[in-house]
Formats: structure tokens, C-alpha cells, sequence
């Protein structure tokens, strides 16, 4: 068992570039667009201006800090260079297993690209939902959007570039002033993984929610097959003054997938936005979530849990930037951690002198069930600011031997006890999840993976 833990950053030189080749073997991979795709002046802006800026940026190595604890160079190994065939069909069938009752409103991408007959859009006043590619909506979507896509903060990071460049559709909620979307809004993104070259998808999601409004959204990454494959998604959100977001993030690609997803937030004053990210697939996997604090009284809430196994490797890393004063933030990620499995934790948190009266906390908890299990963790903060309340803090841990005691003692056996031990730390995200049937799908989840540990 190896454990890290640290409450710094620290120093290192600049890392060598690696050559800009191995950005482009992805580049290169990206479909053209139609000149007949109704966001096309859009689209090709946004791609053109950064394909131009990828040479900027190096394929990330260990030898950067950001991303000292999780090496990439699986993905490389991949024959990218190979044929793509057709994708599999995907049915109803495949689809509604995924589907969830109280979600209404349901869009469907295969490989990044808007299924209408697979969709479901059910129309509620001041909500606007539709894709880019529609032919229906992408244009006066694309028109109402300028302003928002790809122009969030954070966006300043290579495979969040390489998504900017390469994107050929993209999911866009929109409410307005004062709209309440009445019931969740599921985007199902599938992968379908055949047994050819690997596949390659930039899933997007923009979504605007104007001063009032309220929303909970589902974003769900799931596969149809086995293969290798690298899924790209980033989701930019705006949360303007004194609305309420619920935003449920759920990955579960397949073991043999590469997952590399960015969430980039701001936020009004006075709004609330809350974020559940699951993540139990990959072989690797990594979730960059910036929150961009831009008002007073503004409120953040980060829960996530990953479970891992085998020879996974769960990365989570976190930024809640503060601005303003009287703001909070609440931040509680936990790990699982079977077999030679490898988790990484980096949650940073910035108070500058003007976020005065800031209260945030922090708290990251691993559960190692085996001894070759690793688990590297940084909780972070940076305070400037003198007048705050913020804490930080990181545990990892095995089962205690006292509490599967106890639990014998009360007549039940040593398996059943180490079982409802590890149910019962992973409950505590599930249970604040406000979509009873996600919820429900996650706990037959977690319960496999117990089985299977």
C-alpha cells in the first residue's frame, strides 16, 4: 500500500515539451464538418482558432506538476493511426436502459454527434434545449450562444483545447430569467467501442442558466463494447445571479476506455450550484472542475466518489476560485480502492484579499481494500484573505478491525460486516443525489463492486 499526502505545491522546473506530434495524431482524428451543419460559421471559427493554439500546448507527462501522479502514455500506445470502422447501431433498447423515469427530457449523442430519434425533448416555458447539428434549432441555438461557447474560464488546458478544436456538435440548455425546468434534464453521451482503431469523441455541453432560474442536470457517459477508446468532454455552465443548478456528472465508460472530462462553473451572486460526480469506469480517468466565484453570497457544493479496482486510476482535480466576499463552499470527495488500483486527489482552493468572511471546507476520504491499493491526495489552500473560516483535510484508510467486530457481535458474519462498512461509506455521496432512480442504478453499482472486491 502506498500513500501520499500533501498540503503544498511543489516546486518543480518547466517540463521538456514533448513533440506537438502527439497532439495531432488526436487533431487529426476529428471529422470535418458539413457545410451544411446549421452552426458551421460557428463551429469553424471555434475550431480553427484553436487548432491554431494547440501547438502552444505539450502532451502532459509526469514531469508536470499538474500531472505528476497520472501517466498518459497508455493512451499514446493506442494505434491511432489505424481504420475506424462504422459505428454499431445503437437501438431504443440499448438506450432505455439507461433511461431514467423522472427525466423527461432525455438527449441522446453516439461519438459526440445528436441522435434526434433516440431523444426526447419535452418543451417547458423559458427553457430552450436542443444540438447544434439539429436541423430544427442549431441555427438560432448557435445565434443565441455566441457569447458563451468556448468563451468560459478555464478553458486554457490541452485536452479542453483539443475538445474546442475538434467538436462537432454540442447539447445547449437555456433557461430564462426566472424559468424553472420542471423535471431533470438527462444528456446520455454513448460510446460505441468497436474492435477497430480506437475511437476518439468530444462530447459538449453548454448550458446558460439566467437569474432565477433552476435546473438539475444529468450528464451520463456510458459504452456499447469493450474496446479501447478516448473519450474528450468538456461542459461549460453559467450560473447567473441567484439561481440554482443541480448538476449530476456519472461516469461509467468501459474498463478499457480513457476518459479525460473538464466542468468549467461560474457563478452569479446569490446563485447556488451543486455538483455530484460518479466515476466507477475507465482505465484511466481524470475530472478537472473549476468554479469561478463572481458574486457575493455565493454558494458551491462539491460531493464526488470514485470506485476503483484492478488497475484503474481515478484523477480528480478541483478549483474553487473565490472573488468576493460572504461566500461559502462545501467540498467532500471519496475514493474506493480495490485490487492495484491508483487514486489521485488535488483540491485547491483561492481566497484573495477581497473575498473577505469566505467559509470553505474541504475533505478528501479513501477507503484502500487492498494492500497493493495507492492513493495520492493534495488537499490545497491558498488564503490571502485574513478574515475567513476555511479547513482542508485527507484521511486513507482500511476497514477497522473493531468495527467489522462489532458488527459481528451483533450476528453478522466477517464478509456480510466489511460489505455494509464499504455500502455505508459510499452512501453518504450517494445519498444526496436528487434523482431517486440514478440513485438506485448507482447503489446496484456500488453493491457489484463490493461483491467483486
Amino acid at each position: 500500500m502506498t500513500v501520499q499526502t500533501t498540503s503544498d505545491v511543489e516546486g518543480r522546473g518547466a517540463s521538456p515539451k514533448v513533440a506537438i506530434t502527439d497532439l495531432n495524431v488526436f487533431l487529426n482524428q476529428r471529422s470535418p464538418l458539413s457545410s451544411e451543419h446549421p452552426a458551421y460559421d460557428k463551429l469553424t471559427a471555434l475550431r480553427g482558432t484553436s487548432a491554431e493554439r494547440l501547438s502552444e500546448f505539450s502532451f502532459p507527462t509526469t514531469r508536470d506538476e499538474e500531472w505528476r501522479f497520472t501517466k498518459m502514455s497508455p493512451l499514446l500506445a493506442l494505434n491511432w493511426d489505424g481504420t475506424l470502422t462504422d459505428a454499431p447501431s445503437v437501438t431504443q433498447a440499448d438506450v432505455d436502459a439507461y433511461c431514467l423515469p423522472e427525466a423527461e427530457t432525455r438527449l441522446v449523442f453516439v461519438n459526440g454527434v445528436y441522435r434526434a430519434e433516440l431523444s426526447s425533448i419535452v418543451a417547458s416555458d423559458g427553457v430552450t434545449i436542443g444540438a447544434l447539428s439539429d436541423a430544427e434549432t442549431g441555427a438560432s441555438l448557435s445565434v443565441k450562444i455566441d457569447s458563451y461557447l468556448g468563451c468560459q474560464q478555464g478553458l486554457e488546458q490541452a485536452f479542453t483545447i483539443l475538445n474546442t478544436a475538434s467538436f462537432e456538435d454540442a447539447a445547449v440548455i437555456w433557461l430564462d430569467k426566472k424559468a424553472i425546468a420542471p423535471h431533470p434534464i438527462h444528456i446520455l453521451s454513448i460510446t460505441t467501442a468497436a474492435d477497430s482503431a480506437p475511437r476518439l469523441s468530444h462530447p459538449r455541453v453548454l448550458m446558460v442558466a439566467e437569474p432565477h432560474s433552476e435546473v438539475t442536470l444529468v450528464e451520463d457517459f456510458i459504452t456499447l463494447g469493450k474496446a479501447a477508446y478516448f473519450t474528450n468532454p468538456v461542459t461549460e455552465i453559467y450560473v447567473k445571479e441567484n439561481a440554482h443548478v443541480n448538476h449530476i456528472r456519472v461516469q461509467r465508460d468501459g474498463k478499457s476506455a480513457f476518459h479525460i472530462g473538464k466542468t468549467a462553473v461560474s457563478q452569479g451572486q446569490n446563485s447556488y450550484y451543486a455538483c455530484h460526480a460518479i466515476s466507477v469506469g475507465g482505465r484511466i480517468s481524470r475530472h478537472n472542475v473549476e468554479i469561478f466565484q463572481g458574486g457575493v453570497q455565493t454558494e458551491t457544493i462539491l460531493n464526488g466518489l470514485s470506485m476503483i479496482t484492478g488497475r484503474q486510476l481515478a484523477d480528480t482535480h478541483s478549483l474553487i476560485a473565490y472573488e468576493y466576499p460572504n461566500s461559502s463552499s462545501r467540498q467532500l470527495h471519496k475514493t474506493i480502492v480495490g485490487g492495484s488500483a491508483h487514486a489521485v486527489f488535488n483540491g485547491k482552493v483561492y481566497v484573495p484579499q477581497a473575498a473577505q468572511l469566505t467559509d470553505a471546507g474541504q475533505l478528501n476520504r479513501n477507503l484502500l481494500l487492498s494492500p497493493k491499493g495507492r492513493v495520492d491526495t493534495k488537499p490545497q489552500l491558498e488564503i490571502v484573505a485574513d478574515d475567513v473560516r476555511c479547513t482542508h483535510g485527507a484521511t486513507v484508510s482500511q476497514l477497522k478491525a473493531d468495527e467489522v467486530f462489532y458488527l459481528q457481535s451483533r450476528g453478522i458474519d466477517a464478509a456480510r460486516a466489511q460489505n455494509l462498512l464499504v455500502y455505508a461509506f459510499a452512501a453518504e455521496i450517494l445519498e444526496e443525489l436528487p434523482v431517486e432512480s440514478l440513485k438506485e442504478q448507482l447503489i446496484k453499482s456500488v453493491e457489484g463492486f463490493i461483491q467483486a472486491n
